[in-house]
């Protein structure tokens, strides 16, 4: 379903908007997707400081981990 609604956007971004929307339909198309891509990014972002945050706390373990398997490692 949508919803229409009334954004207010600078000439500066209303005229790029036109420059690039090419194979859009329509502004609203444009923005849309445009929208849609900036919110996959920031839960992409989102994902990344949890994993990040989840890797620091194990940290240590995995640091001891893996100097334990590097010592089955057979010298060259």
């Amino acid at each position: 379903m949508k919803v229409k609604t009334s954004i207010t956007l600078s000439n500066e971004v209303m005229e790029t908007i036109d420059q690039y929307i090419g194979e859009y339909r329509s502004r609203s198309e444009f923005l849309e997707t445009a929208a849609r891509t900036y919110i996959a990014q920031l839960v992409r972002k989102e994902v990344e400081r949890r994993d990040l945050e989840i890797l620091n706390r194990k940290a240590d373990l995995l640091n001891l981990e893996a100097e334990e398997v590097l010592t089955f490692q057979l010298p060259i």
